[in-house]
């Protein structure tokens, strides 16, 4: 379990994490998300002491990350692939990694052969290809076989196969009671990945909360509701604006936001109105999280001038 409590860094004038109060539990996939310069990087570090918090604590099963005898043991990260010595092999920077650790080294060829780079192992870390070295990264987090997990946008690089397989992993990882806190950008992929959802922008906390709660309440997730009968459908409608967000019509069918389903169905019931068709349209997390965010983007992109 990761602890947030009052987790916040400041650079000069500049606050890039203000006040996070987070639990990350374990037996789950939480995503991380938020737009560019959002401060998540900045609270993966502090989590794991790279750097120091303003204020606030960070803590790993109830005490800071660098308290832990063997803190690979504890966390395995994936924060920056890149960050190994290009003339070391591949198999050789987890020996090294290994023996600071404890780590047995027979550990080192089974995380090759989970990620998949086993056959390249005595090859230069630093001629991996972006995706081969995502991997390798992935087999640093796992070699001391940690109960809990972090990685910084780990499909980077990879192909789709590549991409599935580590969707797989993370999955699995949870399922063994593991903690697996990972960021990413790709929201189509974090729609299949995350059980939990953490948002953040400027800073700041904006959503701590299952996925499927995140998408429900966005307003791009809709009601369709068909009725035949012209008068019965005004009347419902009528029913519906005094709880709905919004209500349109279209020529048989309402559509309408902010309101479950569920609720429609026992609206129209009570009113004796014959449907022919109710139905939700779900937004796609991509939608609810632009919605989330829209006044947190820093690094906007200006409108075109025609």
């Amino acid at each position: 379990m990761i602890t947030l409590a009052g987790l916040t860094k400041r650079y000069g004038g500049t606050t890039a994490v203000d006040a996070l109060d987070l639990t990350i539990s374990p037996g789950r996939v939480t995503g991380f998300l938020g737009p560019n310069g959002a401060g998540k990087s900045t609270t993966m570090r502090m989590i794991l002491g790279l750097d120091r918090p303003t204020a606030g604590q960070a803590l790993v099963d109830g005490r800071p990350y660098a308290d832990w005898p063997v803190p690979l043991a504890k966390v395995g990260a994936l924060l920056d692939a890149k960050a190994l010595h290009p003339r070391r092999s591949a198999r050789n920077h987890l020996v090294a990694m290994a023996r600071s650790n404890g780590v047995p080294v027979s550990r080192v060829d089974e995380v090759l052969r989970i990620v998949g780079v086993d056959e390249v192992g005595g090859k230069h870390a630093g001629q991996f290809s972006l995706g081969m070295g995502q991997r390798l990264g992935i087999a640093g987090a796992l070699l001391g076989d940690p109960e809990i997990l972090m990685f910084d946008e780990p499909v980077n690089g990879l192909d789709p196969d590549g991409v599935r397989w580590v969707r797989q992993l993370m999955r699995s990882l949870s399922a063994e009671g593991r903690t697996v806190f990972v960021s990413s950008h790709l929201m189509s992929e974090m729609q299949l990945t995350a059980d939990q959802l953490v948002v953040i922008g400027r800073g700041k906390l904006i959503a701590d909360a299952p996925i499927a709660e995140v998408i429900a309440g966005s307003s791009q997730t809709t009601v369709h509701v068909r009725v035949p009968d012209a008068a019965a459908r005004a009347a419902l409608r009528e029913r519906l604006t005094s709880e709905a967000e919004q209500v349109e019509s279209t020529a048989d069918q309402l559509i309408v936001s902010g309101v479950p389903v569920e609720r429609v169905g026992d609206l129209a019931y009570e009113l004796g109105v014959r449907v022919h068709e109710l139905s939700t349209k779900q937004a796609s997390l991509e939608e609810a999280y632009m919605e989330l965010t829209a006044d947190s983007v820093q690094y906007g992109v200006a409108a075109e001038v025609a």
